[in-house]
């Protein structure tokens, strides 16, 4: 278990702020002194281009239109919402500054620049590591499976309590599955007034379904040969008194 909690591999910089576009709802657009927001309307390219659909008469269109060249400089805002109900539900912000000029009937983006905001404060990405780098493998399929977790599982998240330090389940009041990628589960620990997430990495990354039910059956077997850390038992036994 020393193994499992030491070694905190999570997913780069580069890679984080391609997975955010790939699976975000929705996208605000800040151009030309205006701000849009388009749900469902956006593509991500290989490269990490974004192909925006938006209607003929919309302000955007316009200021592309009538933009030098018609390339307007514009912000692309994402977030990253977690999908299982808890305090903070933003996970990670993207922006992407860059420029539109249409393609095909919709608009192409350009990023110039790009910045990730996480919980651990905000990182400027280099364009060609954002253009290199791919999503998540499992960032399509991780709403699905984190609710299915939390919904129909709450007994194996209880069982991986027993990976995270006694000291950060201190006066918990629950515990939900955040975040789920190749290189390992985050767990978020709520309290009354305040949160932590502790991350669970895998042995070794997980490149689709098939593999990430293998890692985390390797986590709930370490899980099983845990003793079970003494503040979950006090919580769990002031609620059934």
């Amino acid at each position: 278990m020393g193994d499992t909690q030491d070694w905190t591999a999570a997913p780069g910089a580069a890679e984080r702020a391609r997975s955010v576009p790939a699976v975000a709802w929705s996208c605000a657009v800040t151009a030309d002194g205006t701000r849009e927001e388009y749900v469902g309307a956006h593509t991500v390219t290989d490269d990490g281009e974004v192909v925006l659909g938006v209607p003929d008469d919309s302000a955007l269109w316009a200021a592309t239109l009538c933009a030098p060249r018609q390339e307007p400089s514009a912000v692309l805002e994402f977030a990253d919402v977690a999908p299982v109900p808890v305090r903070s539900r933003i996970r990670a912000r993207l922006w992407l500054a860059g420029w539109f000029a249409p393609f095909e009937g919709s608009l192409r983006f350009r990023p110039t620049r790009v910045v990730l905001r996480q919980p651990s404060g905000a990182v400027v990405v280099g364009l060609d590591e954002f253009t290199a780098a791919r999503p998540d493998p499992l960032a399509a399929e991780e709403a699905r499976l984190l609710t299915h977790l939390a919904d129909a599982h709450p007994d194996a998240v209880e069982r991986l309590t027993r990976l995270v330090r006694p000291e950060s389940l201190h006066a918990a009041t629950r515990v939900v599955p955040l975040a789920v990628d190749r290189h390992g589960l985050t767990l978020r620990i709520e309290r009354t007034r305040a949160h932590g997430d502790v991350r669970l990495p895998f042995h070794t990354p997980a490149d689709d379904v098939t593999q990430l039910t293998e890692r985390m059956h390797a986590l709930l077997n370490q899980a099983s040969a845990a003793v079970c850390p003494r503040p979950l038992q006090r919580q769990r036994a002031d609620g059934d008194g």
